[in-house]
């Protein structure tokens, strides 16, 4: 199997001791000549790390001053992320969810991918059918990261979200997501009680915390009775 590139080792080493602890939201990281030394590559490598991790949201630079681990903001910086639950609530109506499959998996090529680990790496995965007012409005497959989640499994999801309990253990620091209408397969239909010719919105969501893939989830909802709103 062919090496990471040299960029690549340093930027697992700067995640690393971030989420070790080393390093705290504000404090300063070494700066580009001690990495240059501490891996004895080119100015250049050490410099696209730093800047993708920046650009990830991880670091932020500050000419003259160096370069200092970056403070969790989700908030301020993304299209509001809220979980389902939190949207009927809003509503004013009841929210229900049905535990369907949860369980750990072996990552196939693609989702291996996606994850951002090897393939056949160990997954935690989760099927939930949420209901509004006692109707299907939801149904939600996710794959999750169990280094940034280790207690996933041991989660009650009828009394919490999976995207309520990864905001607490894996703090958002970025978030790549597209919508599409597909025509759902007839398991996914039979869950959502979706008429004949109705079509699927699906929301794909990737979540990342501190530059590392955190998350997948297909999120999959009847067009006929759900819409996608947000705001920055």
């Amino acid at each position: 199997m062919q090496n990471p590139p040299a960029y690549q080792l340093i930027k697992d080493y700067i995640l690393g001791e971030i989420q070790a602890g080393a390093w705290r939201a504000g404090e300063q990281v070494p700066s580009e000549n001690e990495l240059v030394k501490r891996f004895g590559v080119a100015r250049m490598t050490v410099n696209r790390a730093v800047r993708e991790l920046a650009a990830e949201g991880v670091l932020t630079r500050s000419q003259g001053a160096g370069t200092f681990v970056a403070a969790t903001k989700y908030q301020s910086t993304l299209v509001e992320i809220r979980s389902i639950a939190e949207e009927i609530r809003a509503r004013g109506h009841d929210h229900a969810a049905e535990l369907l499959k949860l369980q750990s998996v072996k990552a196939d090529a693609a989702l291996a991918a996606e994850m951002a680990v090897e393939a056949g790496s160990t997954l935690y995965h989760s099927l939930i059918l949420h209901r509004e007012n006692g109707l299907p409005i939801q149904l939600e497959e996710r794959w999750v990261n169990p280094g940034l989640a280790p207690d996933y499994l041991r989660q009650d999801y009828s009394r919490i979200t999976p995207n309520e309990y990864l905001t607490g253990s894996a703090p958002l620091s970025r978030v790549e997501y597209r919508i599409e209408a597909r025509r759902p397969d007839r398991s996914c239909k039979a869950r959502l009680e979706m008429k004949q010719d109705e079509p699927c919105l699906v929301l794909h969501r990737r979540t990342f915390s501190n530059g590392v893939v955190a998350s997948v989830a297909n999120l999959y909802h009847p067009a006929g009775r759900y819409q996608f709103s947000g705001y920055f």
